[in-house]
This record gives structure tokens, C-alpha cells and sequence, in this order.
């Protein structure tokens, strides 16, 4: 009694460990289905958090570049509207120094001090070299325009030959980087440039239109913009001189390529030892229709701190929300979990034995069929004499025997193998990649297993319990699971019809 009690509990607990394995998979199932929609919809909805903070940073870069160019637009219209005076001006002292230049063609005769007091504007005399030979300014003297700006040099010579007034718009002295209206004729021989320059920054209109304070209170209340430049077309930026301030190759480049194309560019680079973008934007003057003054590219340089902390927040959000999902996750998987494993156990195996059921096996059966790469068989199982155990030990010791025949099949089966009960006393293994002469060496193992089991089984002792086994092998006898089964049932009858307790290979 003792032997059968031990054999007994042995059973309970394996069939109790099956149940919990299968329910520690659906747990780890569950988690790892929910972790994987958890994080899927988190990261979606990151990026697309992410994707829209971006998105309104380019709407208030866009926004702030709009007000840079109004700001500009309003000057120029300014200078477009009431300038005519200015220039007007210009043209009629630059027709006097002509006439002076007439009477009187050595420069080092003129006092240019004396007629910047007069005429009110600075006066540059540039040569054919297009250097500046003599000026107000003495400190742009010797400044050579084909070094400096190439580009303006070619229109000087063009200008020196017509003998024509050209009015500019605003440009920068490059001494000082002072707004200024500049003005050039050629003298009637075109041996030079009679070049005058008005300091616009102090007149009335700029005092009213100043762009650049437009530009730092931009910079000030936008915390993406770093700096904003104003660049003529020789690359300096209006407000600050030539030695102050100087586009660094790659930066040019960029520049330059705006310039020629109109498209917009962008550059990684640094400014103050923080990584930043070099924004450049094309622009041409609806009212300054100078050569050299009417294209500009602003240079907005943007750092992207703001947009990084906004995407930390996000960052932030994203574990917090991926946590918390994943929290409520596991929690309702092991109330879940616990409430259904064992009815999804039960679906699929026997609740006395433990073994599958026959739905489980009919799937296993057809999996193992179709990936096996060499043989496969099929061992079907009877117990001998198990209506007379019943009808004379009872139906309990009846379950009893069952369950040994189950714990004989768990202790005779390698890796791999599959056991299952179809139904009252037949039992049935799948054997992948087995050939019929390991088949029978597992018959023998089973029938001397559970022999074994029930012999030291003292209720069972008093009637001699065997087991009757059919063998199938796949493909030679079948290729699908129907008539696999079908033929290993015909082995086991031969098995029966010869005297029980002994195994029989399918002979067609």
C-alpha cells in the first residue's frame, strides 16, 4: 500500500509540475505579447511626439526667418521710398568732383577730408586696378577689390567704362562693417571710379528701421537662434568688419552656393564650443536695385538646446509610460494567468494523467509528420485485463493503473518524444526521427517499465497488469497521420491476438 501511495504521489506531483510549467509559459507568453504591443505603441507614439516637436521648431525657424526678412523688406522700402533725395545728392557732388576731377586729374592735389566736410559723404578714388588710390577713409586706402571681392571688381570695370552714375543700395564699409550707401562714376577719360559712401547708420530712417534690432530682440526671445548674420554678396556680414568677422571655407561654400542657386542650405558646425546648424537663405531686394547690393543671403545660426530638452521630456515620458504599461502588464498576466491556466492546460491534456489529450497529439502528429527528415514512428499502447481491474479492485485503483502507465511512459521517454492517452486504457507515443528497430527497443522499455511500476504496486500485485504495444513507422508504413494510426492500431491487435504482453510491428 505504502509503494502504491508513493507511486501515487509521485504521479500528482508530476502532473502538478506539468500544470505549472505550462502555466509559467502562458505568463511568460502573455508578458512577452504585451511587452511587445506595449512597446510598439509607446515607440509610435514617441515618434510621433518626437516627429511633431520637430515639426513646430521648423514652423517657428520659418516663422523667425519671415521677421528677418520684413525687417529688411521695411528698411529697403524705406530708403526705396524717400531715398531719391539721398541719392540724388550723391550723383550731383559725384558731377562736381567730375568737374574737379577735370581741372584738377592729380588726386594728391585734392584734400578729401575737405570735401567730405563739404559734400557731407565719404570720397574713394579707385583706379584701374580697381585698388583705392585715395580716400576720406584712409584706412581703406590700398584696398584692392579683386582680392576682396571679385565679383564686385568685374562690375567696377564695367561701370568705369560706361561713365554712368550707379546709385547702390545698403552694403557694409569692410574697415568698420558700418551700413553705407555707396555710389560710383567713371571718370570721363575711365581711367578711375569716383566712389562716394553714405553712413546710413546715422540717418533718421535706419534709426527708425534698424534691422539689427530687430535682429537681437529676435535673438534674445527665440532661444533656437544662436546668431544672425546679414552677408552681401562678397560674403561679409553687414554691422561687422572685414577683420571681425569671416566665413570659414565650408561655410562659404554653403554661402556661395545660396547665392548662385537660391536654395536654401544648412551646415553642422560650432559657435561658442556648442554644436549648432548654419542656416542660409536666399534673398533679393524688391527696392534695391543695385548690382552688387540687391542679393543677400541671411545666415540664421540655430542650436538645437531647446529641441533637445523637449525630446529628453519626451524620452522621459516614454520610460515612465513604457514602465507603467509594463507594470500593469505583469500584474495582469499572473491574475490572468492563474485564473485560466489550468483550463488551457486542460484543453490540451489529460486531467488524470497528465499526458496530452487527443487534440494535443493529433497536432503534434501532424507537426512531427511534416518536418521530419528521416523516419518516424508510432507506438500505440493497451492496457491487458484493465475491465477486470476495474471490476474487481475498483475504478479508483483503475485510475491507478492509469497513472502508472503514465509515469512508466514519462520514465522510458527520451528528449523529444511525445506521450499522449487517446481515451480509457490506450495510450500512444510519437518517436521523431526513429527507425523501427529503436522503436522496438523502446517497446521493450515501456513494457518493462510499467511491468515494473505495477508489480510494486501492492493493490495491483493480486492481478497481474501487462500492457500490449503496435508499432507504425513513417513513411514505410503511412505518410500521414490517419493511416499511421490506423496501422499501429492493427499491430497492437496482433499484439492482442498473440498472446498480450508483447509488441508487434505493422506487416502489410
Amino acid at each position: 500500500m505504502a509503494n502504491g501511495q508513493l507511486l501515487l504521489d509521485s504521479v500528482i506531483k508530476e502532473v502538478k509540475d506539468m500544470e505549472s510549467r505550462f502555466r509559467l509559459k502562458l505568463i511568460c507568453t502573455m508578458i512577452a505579447f504585451a511587452m511587445s504591443i506595449s512597446v510598439i505603441l509607446a515607440a509610435i507614439d514617441h515618434n510621433r511626439l518626437k516627429s511633431q516637436t520637430i515639426q513646430n521648431q521648423h514652423v517657428l525657424m520659418q516663422k523667425s526667418e519671415e521677421m528677418v526678412i520684413t525687417s529688411i523688406d521695411t528698411i529697403e522700402k524705406a530708403y526705396y521710398l524717400f531715398g531719391e533725395q539721398m541719392a540724388a545728392s550723391m550723383k550731383e557732388a559725384t558731377a562736381e568732383l567730375i568737374l574737379l576731377y577735370e581741372k584738377q586729374p592729380n588726386f594728391d592735389q585734392w584734400s578729401f577730408n575737405e570735401l567730405k566736410k563739404e559734400y557731407g559723404y565719404d570720397v574713394y578714388i579707385i583706379n584701374k586696378d580697381n585698388v583705392i588710390t585715395h580716400s576720406s577713409m584712409e584706412s581703406d586706402i590700398g584696398l584692392d577689390f579683386k582680392s576682396c571681392c571679385k565679383s564686385l571688381a568685374k562690375t567696377l570695370d564695367a561701370r568705369r567704362i560706361s561713365g554712368q552714375f550707379y546709385p547702390d543700395g545698403m552694403d557694409i564699409e569692410q574697415e568698420t562693417g558700418v551700413v553705407k550707401k555707396y555710389s560710383y562714376q567713371g571718370t570721363p577719360d575711365g581711367q578711375f571710379i569716383i566712389q562716394l559712401g553714405n553712413n546710413l547708420q546715422e540717418g533718421a530712417i535706419f534709426q527708425q528701421f534698424n534691422f539689427f534690432t530687430a535682429i537681437d530682440n529676435l535673438t534674445l526671445r527665440d532661444p533656437l537662434i544662436s546668431h544672425i548674420y546679414i552677408l552681401n554678396t562678397a560674403g561679409n556680414a553687414l554691422g561687422y568688419s572685414t577683420d571681425s568677422f569671416k566665413l570659414q571655407e565650408e561655410h562659404y561654400k554653403a554661402f556661395k552656393h545660396t547665392l548662385d542657386t537660391k536654395e536654401t542650405t544648412e551646415r553642422p558646425g560650432e559657435w561658442n564650443g556648442k554644436k549648432v546648424s548654419y542656416r542660409n537663405i536666399y534673398y533679393k531686394s524688391k527696392y534695391d536695385t543695385g548690382t552688387t547690393t540687391e542679393r543677400k543671403v541671411i545666415q540664421v545660426i540655430y542650436n538645437d538646446d531647446d529641441l533637445q530638452n523637449l525630446l529628453a521630456d519626451n524620452r522621459k515620458a516614454f520610460v515612465f509610460q513604457l514602465g507603467t504599461v509594463l507594470f500593469v502588464t505583469i500584474i495582469l498576466s499572473l491574475f490572468i494567468s492563474k485564473a485560466v491556466a489550468r483550463p488551457m492546460h486542460l484543453a490540451f491534456h489529460d486531467s488524470l494523467t497528465g499526458l496530452k489529450n487527443r487534440a494535443a497529439f493529433d497536432e503534434a502528429m501532424i507537426r512531427t509528420l511534416s518536418s521530419q527528415q528521416t523516419t518516424t514512428a508510432l507506438i500505440m499502447m493497451d492496457v491487458d485485463n484493465f475491465k477486470e481491474v476495474n471490476d474487481k479492485l475498483g475504478h479508483d485503483t483503475g485510475d491507478q493503473l492509469l497513472k502508472c502507465v503514465a509515469e512508466g511512459m514519462h520514465k522510458a521517454a527520451r528528449k523529444g518524444d511525445i506521450s499522449a492517452r487517446l481515451g480509457g486504457d490506450e495510450f500512444i507515443m510519437i518517436l521523431p526521427e526513429t527507425s523501427a528497430a529503436d522503436a522496438m527497443q523502446m517497446a521493450e522499455r515501456l513494457i518493462d517499465s510499467i511491468t515494473a511500476l505495477t508489480t510494486s504496486n501492492r493493490e495491483l500485485s493480486d492481478q497481474p497488469v501487462t500492457i500490449s504495444v503496435g508499432i507504425a513507422v513513417s513513411p514505410i508504413h503511412g505518410q500521414d497521420a490517419e493511416t499511421l494510426i490506423k496501422h499501429a492500431d492493427k499491430a497492437l491487435y496482433s499484439s492482442k491476438k498473440r498472446g498480450k504482453n508483447q509488441y508487434q510491428v505493422y506487416n502489410a
